[in-house]
């Protein structure tokens, strides 16, 4: 198959991808180690957010549509974490675009965090949502194209990223390993509507605000 002219984060499928670069799934979680084990100590008032939240929630998610999970859950989760500071900060619904092997990727983010006040200059992490079930157009598929665009344009060789299905949440790094060959590694499911899943995946977006985003 001749490779695509053009491809679009909202469409994007592996067969797509894999006609422009050499990609495989890395079935290892070793890599996810010290991502979810960063040390950061929750105080009482995270504890009591977190509680509140899947009170709220628990009975919600299962019927909302995409736009309610954004609004009620995923953007006051992230509000918490506080993505905006210095130079750098979470943007919603923003255009990225880079040339990947010859071929354009592009197309808007659900949400980035990235150096920049009033737009996006160096992306760090990505989080893809979708409402309850993959449908024909795969989340994780989305998002691993978002991530090649973002190394090529920021020239490193490792980027993460995390994508959500309802209540479930997947982190994933992608990382270059040859010239137009990368492998991804995509974690266990964090459930968001328990108390010790919203914990890891809070520990996790901590991580990359203090520690992943040089």
């Amino acid at each position: 198959m001749e490779k695509p002219e053009k491809i679009v984060f909202q469409t994007a499928k592996y067969d797509d991808l894999v006609q422009v670069v050499k990609l495989k799934m890395n079935p290892s979680r070793k890599i996810f180690k010290e991502w979810f084990q960063y040390d950061y100590s929750l105080s009482k008032s995270q504890i009591h957010f977190m509680k509140k939240l899947i009170k709220q929630n628990i009975n919600f998610l299962s019927f909302c549509s995409e736009e309610d999970l954004k609004m009620y859950f995923i953007a006051i989760l992230l509000g918490k974490v506080r993505f905006r500071f210095e130079d750098k900060r979470g943007f919603y619904d923003k255009p990225l675009k880079a040339i990947v092997n010859g071929v354009e990727f592009g197309g808007k983010t659900d949400f980035m965090f990235a150096m920049g006040v009033k737009e996006p200059r160096k992306p760090y992490f990505f989080i893809q949502e979708f409402k309850q079930t993959k449908h024909s157009v795969d989340v994780e598929d989305q998002l691993l194209a978002e991530m090649l665009a973002a190394i090529e344009l920021n020239k490193v060789n490792l980027i993460r990223g995390a994508y959500i299905v309802g209540r479930h949440w997947n982190f994933v790094i992608l990382e270059k390993i040859a010239e137009n060959s990368f492998q991804y590694f995509v974690s266990d499911s964090c459930d968001s509507l328990t108390f010790n899943g919203l914990k890891q995946i809070f520990v996790c977006l901590q991580a990359v605000k203090l520690k992943y985003c040089e």
